[in-house]
């Protein structure tokens, strides 16, 4: 099969998505606050090799020209994370040096709590320093940063809600839209892509507790001559009460750009001067 741009994000997507789901939460940047939820919620690590996977990402992406640059980008990224994760300073600053020579601009995410060790490193200051970005692009990064705050929560605050419910309904976390405007960089792309992953894993593992609870009340209710069956109806009506709120809130939390907001490419802000979304 031909590679695409539109087939390697795909790609780039599903591997975030299972290092997010890997049980030992595995942290990128972008996703440190999916790594407890994701201790919490997820199953079982799926046996996919996904620094091989990265890997395989830079090599493809980067036959496809200029305009798979940001993918190469993505693939170090993910690499990046994963060095980060087991401890490997070195491997990390590699990694993240070629992400930013490919346009990797996410400079929100490098000042998350994870990362604020390195901010005294020479080289970490020199890569960030070659960072570029607009206006316009950087406040869509605190956007996207910020929904991963958001979703983490409401992810904890469904669990808590669904203790105890009797019902055997199942139903999705609602997630806010991703952003539509074309970017100024396309180091942006990335972090879309990252956001689109920690919403498919979060969307995953509500659904995942959501049908062990709905089949363990259908075995209760079969066997148990005193299930409460008007404490089911009154837990799936307030259930779907819930649902409906969280999906206002889901659609009105969608992005909507400054207006004037300059497009106009610059240093990112000085290192240590952004307080990362929490």
């Amino acid at each position: 099969m031909v590679d695409t741009i539109s087939s390697l994000a795909s790609r780039v997507h599903d591997l975030l998505v299972t290092s997010m789901t890997n049980a030992a939460a595995s942290v990128v940047p972008g996703q440190g606050a999916l790594s407890s939820l994701a201790r919490a919620f997820l199953g079982v690590p799926q046996s996919v090799d996904v620094t091989a996977g990265f890997h395989d990402v830079i090599a493809r992406a980067g036959t496809l020209g200029p305009d798979g640059a940001f993918l190469v980008a993505a693939g170090h990224g993910g690499l990046t994370g994963l060095a980060i994760k087991h401890g490997q300073t070195e491997q990390a600053l590699h990694h993240l040096d070629a992400a930013v020579t490919f346009g990797y601009n996410d400079c929100v995410a490098l000042h998350m709590p994870l990362l604020r060790p390195l901010h005294d490193d020479p080289r970490f200051r020199a890569l960030y320093q070659r960072m570029r970005i607009t206006p316009a692009d950087l406040d869509e990064l605190y956007w996207l940063h910020q929904e991963i705050q958001i979703m983490s929560r409401d992810a904890t605050r469904a669990s808590i809600d669904n203790i105890n419910r009797h019902d055997t309904g199942v139903a999705l976390l609602p997630q806010a839209p991703l952003p539509t405007r074309t970017p100024n960089t396309a180091g942006l792309l990335i972090s879309r892509i990252e956001l689109a992953a920690a919403q498919t894993a979060l969307q995953q593992a509500a659904m995942r507790s959501d049908m062990s609870r709905s089949s363990g009340n259908v075995s209760l209710s079969l066997i148990d001559d005193s299930w409460d069956y008007a404490a089911a109806r009154r837990d799936a009506w307030r259930a779907d009460d819930l649902e409906s709120h969280r999906r206002q809130a889901a659609a009105a939390r969608a992005f909507v750009e400054r207006p004037g907001a300059s497009t106009l490419v610059i240093p990112c802000p000085p290192l240590g001067s952004i307080v990362y979304p929490g």
